[in-house]
């Protein structure tokens, strides 16, 4: 699981600037089914910053456990930036993270269309800040993908700990 891996992957490099800031990450995963958390947890040392996972694979899943608005799913769909947006500041908020992230997408082989394609994928990044400062904030970016699954969940999971890395600098 290290195809789309840099060296040192993204895995082992984002621990250092979360344990320095004393800052937190949990993760709401949709397609890429726990593989986030995973990369994670595979770092010795990662309890220091890592809350949870949380895989919603459902449109349940999510209204339940992260507060997506049943508006949003039916209106934009699973895949779309305001679920994604929504999954980040939910998991951040419901595990009281510092910061939230989310992804939702297409892993293929099938389910594709042409506006959204297999490999497509919203990724979000909220950021929980102290409150009163009215500084919190959460950014979602799309992506497209190729390859077979499990190429592309990797690629998903990976793009979204570097997000995460970007809006830590």
């Amino acid at each position: 699981m290290r195809e789309h891996a840099d060296d040192p992957p993204i895995e082992e490099r984002i621990g250092n600037p979360l344990r320095e800031a004393d800052q937190t990450v949990a993760v709401a995963e949709s397609c890429t089914g726990g593989l986030i958390g995973s990369l994670l947890t595979d770092v010795a040392g990662s309890s220091d910053y890592f809350d949870r996972s949380l895989v919603t694979y459902s449109y349940d899943a999510k209204r339940q456990h992260l507060g997506v608005s049943r508006e949003s799913l039916d209106e934009s769909g699973a895949v779309s930036e305001p679920v994604a947006r929504q999954m980040a500041r939910g998991v951040r908020d419901v595990a009281d993270a510092t910061w939230g992230v989310a992804t939702t997408g297409i892993a293929g082989p099938t389910g594709g269309t042409d506006e959204k394609p297999v490999g497509t994928v919203f990724v979000g990044v909220a950021y929980a800040a102290d409150w009163g400062t009215q500084e919190s904030f959460a950014t979602v970016s799309r992506y497209e993908f190729d390859g077979d699954r499990r190429a592309i969940k990797e690629q998903i999971a990976r793009r979204a700990l570097e997000d995460l890395r970007a809006e830590l600098r």
